[in-house]
């Protein structure tokens, strides 16, 4: 969300054109995957440690995110595919144009549904805290 809100405009204020910028974007965007893995991998702990509430739902969440990653990491692959990076232009734009917006919907789908495991997640950690200080 930050990228999308603060860097891909700044980036085409400074380079001069959203075509230029895109090629900024496709290395940012390998960033971004590595970081969404490594979220992902972290999230298999809690789910693993934390058992209290939605497990069902948390784990079938957690699966369609490592999708929504596969997804978008394919999509993300098939767009390069798309570019001349030594002559810095795209050579079927219409074609990267279409895959950007599903790309950018697709974003907009994992974003929300990681908010929505986020509070799945915090829920279970509230019942865990009950839990505990009843026991207490």
């Amino acid at each position: 969300m930050f990228y999308g809100t603060v860097v891909v405009p700044i980036s085409t204020d400074v380079v001069g054109s959203a075509r230029e910028q895109g090629f900024i974007t496709r290395l940012v965007v390998v960033a971004l995957n590595i970081t969404n893995a490594v979220v992902l991998i972290a999230w298999i702990w809690d789910l693993i440690a934390e058992r209290q509430t939605n497990l069902k739902r948390r784990w079938a969440m957690w699966a369609f995110l490592v999708t929504m990653l596969a997804v978008l990491a394919g999509l993300h692959w098939e767009m390069n595919a798309l570019m001349d990076v030594d002559n810095q232009r795209l050579v079927d734009r219409a074609a990267f144009r279409h895959m950007h917006r599903w790309y950018l919907r697709l974003s907009t789908v994992q974003w929300a549904a990681s908010i929505l495991f986020t509070y799945w997640t915090l829920q279970n950690w509230r019942a865990t805290d009950r839990q505990s200080a009843r026991a207490a």
